[in-house]
C-alpha cells in the first residue's frame, strides 16, 4: 500500500539509501504510543522517490523473552562489513535506558539482537546511539547521557569491537548541551523544582563532508521549541574538540534528524515535526554542502528534497 508522508506517524526518522536497488528505506519510532504501554517493535517503509512510501514492513519484533517491552525509540540502520546493523534504544522496569545493537542480513530485516543487551553503560540513563566509523576503520557509538541522570545532557563516544557486539574501554565525554549558544533549559512542570537547570541532548548523527571535515547533528530545545544544531570537530575525529554553531540548523518545533544522500548524490535533511504526539511526521529538506558544514537550501519549500 502506498502512503504519503502525511499518512505515516513517525518520530526520529532515519533513511537508509540503497543505490544498488534505487531505493530508500525509512525507519523510526513507529509505535502508536512510544511513551508508555506495550511496545510492538519497529516498522520501515520503502520508496524510490522519498515521496511515495510502501509499507509498513516489520523490521523488528521482539521475541517473548526480549528484556524490554516498552519505549522502543530511534532505530538507525547502518551497513557494516556486509551486514545491516540497527542501533535502537530500549528500557524496562529495573533497567536503565540504553542503546542495543541488532542485526540482519537484509536491510529491511527482520532484525535480531546482536549485542548482549545495551552497549551503553549499565548504570547510566542513555539513549540515541549512532554508529560512526573513523578514518582508521574503528567503530564508535556516539550517544546521549540523558538529562534525567545528569542535569546537563551530554554527548559521549564509546569505542566498539570490530564486530559491533561489545563496548571497548570507557565512554569519552564530547560536550554538554549547554555549550550550544542556541540551547535553552527545559521549561516543563516536571523539572521546575530541580536544583539545576535541565538541558536536553537528543539524536546525535555524525557526517563526514566531502572536504574531510566531520560534523554532528544533535537536538535540544531552543527559543521556539524542539530544535537541531550542528557541532564541528576541530580535529576531524570523533574525539573533537567539538565547537558549536551559533544558530540551530532547524529552530522551530522539529528535530532528531539525520543527513541522507539522494540517489543523485545530493544531500537531504530529514527530521520529525511537529514534536507533539501523535502529530509527528517525517519532513525532508534539501541541503547545500559547504566546506565545514551544511545549510538548508535557500529555495527549500515543503517536504520533497528532489524538487527544491
Amino acid at each position: 500500500m502506498s502512503h504519503s508522508l502525511d499518512d505515516i506517524h513517525i518520530r526520529d526518522p532515519f533513511v537508509l539509501t540503497l543505490p544498488a536497488s534505487g531505493r530508500y528505506l525509512l525507519f523510526g519510532s513507529t509505535d502508536g504510543n512510544i511513551w508508555s504501554g506495550q511496545a510492538t517493535g519497529f516498522d520501515c517503509y520503502g520508496s524510490s522517490d522519498l515521496v511515495h512510501w510502501e509499507g509498513p514492513l516489520a523490521a523488528f519484533r521482539p521475541s517473548p523473552g526480549f528484556w524490554s517491552q516498552e519505549q522502543y525509540w530511534a532505530p538507525e540502520v547502518h551497513e557494516h562489513q556486509g551486514r545491516y546493523f540497527m542501533f535502537a534504544t530500549f528500557t524496562a522496569p529495573g533497567h536503565f535506558r540504553g542503546t542495543q545493537v541488532l542485526s540482519a542480513a537484509a536491510p529491511e530485516g527482520p532484525y535480531e539482537p546482536w549485542s548482549d543487551g545495551p552497549l551503553t553503560p549499565p548504570h547510566w540513563q542513555c539513549l540515541d546511539g549512532t554508529l560512526h566509523v573513523d578514518g582508521e576503520g574503528t567503530p564508535w557509538m556516539v550517544f546521549c547521557h540523558e538529562w534525567k541522570q545528569v542535569h546537563d545532557g551530554a554527548i559521549m563516544a564509546q569505542r566498539l569491537s570490530p564486530d559491533l557486539r561489545t563496548a571497548v574501554g570507557v565512554p569519552v565525554f564530547l560536550f554538554s548541551a549547554s555549550e550550544a549558544p542556541w540551547a535553552r533549559a527545559l521549561d516543563v512542570p516536571s523539572v521546575k523544582d530541580r536544583e539545576f537547570p535541565v538541558y536536553v541532548t537528543d539524536g546525535p548523527f555524525l557526517f563526514r563532508l566531502r572536504s574531510g571535515n566531520l560534523m554532528m547533528l544533535w537536538s535540544s530545545f531552543g527559543d521556539d521549541g524542539y530544535a537541531m544544531g550542528i557541532a564541528r570537530s576541530q580535529s576531524g575525529t570523533v574525539l573533537g574538540p567539538w565547537v558549536q554553531e551559533e544558530e540551530p540548523l532547524w529552530s522551530t518545533d522539529g528535530g532528531h534528524g539525520m543527513i541522507g544522500r539522494n540517489l543523485d548524490g545530493s544531500l537531504f535533511l530529514t527530521l520529525h515535526q511537529p514534536n507533539k504526539s501523535p502529530h509527528e511526521r517525517a519532513a525532508f529538506f534539501p541541503l547545500l554542502e559547504l566546506e565545514e558544514t551544511v545549510v538548508l537550501h535557500p529555495q527549500s519549500q515543503g517536504r520533497d528534497p528532489l524538487h527544491a
